[in-house]
């Protein structure tokens, strides 16, 4: 069975970092192919049964329709009725601010527009246009607030924990003070709890070494704080399985993302490791 990924979404929303992150994890990738040589394109692949093909990456860049995106949404359909692929799509999406900026630091042209179309309304345009291709996606990523390392960071994190299949559980920590997570379902603020950083022999080690995690042991509140998540958690995970969800991402907060939060991701992923084999962590700060 071939995994076919789709990758797809707005110009300079980071769909070639994408395609180099997920050459790297072995897919065979292809860039930029217009949607309507698709098919044609995965049934000679697949029809030569070569082992190279098993996983494929084919970014997919709308401009070729622009009329409309129902061509492309149609032809996903067709693919996920396949026997011989399982399809998934990722789609890369960007807020307008941080788009004109990208554009216009890197001096590049936006795919869109021209004389008669100023940047700003041909991204507009495009995300009018890419809105529908949006909705169906499996994966959506706003990589908004993301540098290059965390678009790679996240990508691989979706990608280790599915290919165990069925639901993917990923717990991830972070600083408040270094902006929310782009991309969660569930977040937990913690910094109510007791913080190792006001404990200056303490400060420098995170919530992975030895002495951060006797501090917070031996705190009754922190122990609350995690039954409760990992409660919370436990109740509602078959919920979303049975909704065939692909993934869950419960990210975890605290001040600067490297003390109280880390040693609760740790603790969960230990927890949910025992019971599944498709969960994975992240430590946003740390990393």
């Amino acid at each position: 069975m071939t995994r076919l990924t789709i990758v797809t979404g707005l110009s300079g929303s980071g769909k070639s970092v994408a395609l180099h992150t997920l050459e790297d994890e072995g897919f065979f990738c292809i860039d930029n192919l217009p949607a309507n040589l698709l098919s044609d394109l995965i049934d000679k692949l697949l029809a030569s049964g070569s082992e190279l093909y098993s996983k494929l990456a084919i970014g997919i860049d709308m401009r070729s329709e622009r009329a409309s995106a129902d061509n492309l949404i149609k032809l996903l359909g067709d693919l996920r009725r396949r026997s011989d692929a399982t399809v998934e799509v990722l789609f890369l999406d960007t807020d307008r601010t941080t788009l004109v900026t990208r554009f216009s630091e890197t001096r590049r042209k936006h795919p869109l527009s021209s004389q008669d179309l100023p940047l700003i309304n041909a991204i507009d345009e495009e995300a009018r246009l890419m809105d529908p291709v949006k909705h169906e996606a499996e994966l959506v990523v706003d990589t908004s607030a993301l540098n290059l390392h965390d678009l790679r960071d996240i990508i691989r994190t979706y990608l280790l924990g599915k290919t165990h299949g069925g639901l993917a559980l990923i717990f991830q920590s972070f600083g408040f003070k270094h902006g929310t997570p782009a991309s969660t379902d569930f977040m937990f603020d913690v910094r109510c709890l007791p913080n190792p950083h006001w404990e200056p022999d303490l400060r420098r080690f995170n919530g992975c070494e030895k002495p951060i995690i006797q501090f917070l042991e031996e705190q009754p509140e922190v122990e609350d704080m995690f039954g409760d998540i990992r409660d919370f958690a436990q109740r509602w995970l078959p919920l979303f399985e049975a909704e065939n969800r692909a993934y869950l991402t419960i990210s975890v907060g605290c001040t600067g993302g490297r003390h109280r939060s880390v040693y609760l991701i740790e603790r969960l992923t230990a927890h949910f490791s025992e019971q599944r084999g498709n969960v994975s962590k992240r430590h946003r700060e740390l990393s």
